[in-house]
């Protein structure tokens, strides 16, 4: 199994209390630590403007931008969004950007891309929020745009939503047109199709994913797969070309008290962030209630269940990164050794 590590962006309020000038020094902090220890492949940001659970005036820093700056900074993990939203950025730019940002990083990106659906954000920043049947077709003729771009180097569609008349991307993204850099045979960079609609988002991913990203529950990762599986069979696709991953958060401590005490860690973070009491609260347990949060045994073996389910790729989110790393430590001395890492 292959882990990647989000770094703490503040998305979900999780740089509250750092000052704005400390605040990428912490996000760096956290991912040379990634790129220091061989157990993590890759390191994940999230394409987010506004906060969670409520927008706020805390810190949410945006996600290419950190991209380009960990493509500069770190050596060896791959750099991935979980997941960029297609209509934030037209697709052609957006495939632009990635590529330059693939050419910075010595070909490390990995694009997780999907539909959207943080409403509020859509329409703050005066995107609107169309139905989702349009947010899924852009996303497949993005995906065609970015794979004619990053392929061939130009890119011609006469879509529904987006419209290209020869769109150029020089240079090239590394992987997939430079020899020794790897990539998709298929997309150049690889491509993530991050969701688990059962009609669309999982059919685009039979067409066009690397990899994909859903529910990470077992019995919701057992059901998206064999959604999957049909669409693959249905293009004439081999579904075991796909990795299938899933984002999980991890709350992991030597015992159940230290669980508790990361857990309370949560709740008075989202306190001096302005949530309410009772808000604050339910943010931690809901945490509680997700597949990793436990012990290192524990934890170690819900990921072997689902290894066997074919979840063969988990990213993975800890909420007090930017001040503690010492469950990020436990979970690579104890938990990824356990998974074969």
């Amino acid at each position: 199994m292959r882990f990647g590590l989000f770094v703490p962006q503040g998305w979900r309020m999780d740089l509250v209390g750092i000052p704005p000038q400390q605040q990428w020094g912490a996000m760096l902090d956290v991912a040379r630590h990634a790129d220091a220890e061989e157990g993590w492949t890759s390191v994940w940001v999230y394409d987010h403007v506004h906060t969670v659970p409520e927008p706020s005036e805390e810190a949410c820093h945006e996600a290419w931008t950190l991209m380009a700056a960990l493509a500069a900074t770190t050596g060896r993990v791959r750099l991935g969004q979980m997941c960029t939203c297609m209509s934030y950025r037209a697709p052609t730019y957006l495939a632009k950007v990635a590529a330059t940002v693939d050419v910075i990083s010595g070909g490390r990106v990995d694009m997780g891309i999907g539909a959207g659906w943080y409403e509020h954000e859509w329409r703050a920043y005066g995107y609107g929020f169309p139905g989702a049947g349009e947010r899924l077709a852009r996303l497949r003729e993005g995906v065609d745009i970015f794979r004619q771009m990053w392929t061939t180097g130009s890119a011609t569609l006469d879509g529904e939503h987006y419209q290209v008349d020869g769109a150029m991307c020089f240079p090239r993204p590394l992987q997939g047109s430079t020899e020794g850099f790897g990539g998709s045979p298929g997309n150049g960079i690889p491509v993530w199709v991050a969701g688990g609609g059962e009609r669309n988002t999982l059919r685009i991913a039979a067409e066009y994913a690397d990899a994909t990203n859903f529910d990470g529950s077992p019995e919701g990762f057992r059901h998206k797969s064999a959604v999957l599986a049909e669409h693959c069979a249905d293009v004439g696709r081999d579904p075991g070309e796909i990795v299938r991953s899933a984002n999980y958060n991890v709350v992991v401590g030597r015992d159940a008290g230290e669980v508790e005490e990361r857990l309370s860690a949560v709740s008075e973070r989202y306190r001096r962030a302005g949530l309410s009491e009772e808000a604050a609260r339910g943010q931690a347990e809901s945490l509680r209630t997700q597949p990793l949060v436990g012990t290192p045994e524990q934890v170690a073996e819900t990921l072997r269940g689902l290894e066997a389910l074919g979840m063969t790729y988990a990213i993975t989110y800890f909420p007090e990164a930017a001040f503690d790393t010492s469950g990020i430590e436990l979970f690579e001395s104890e938990v990824i050794p356990a998974l074969g890492g």
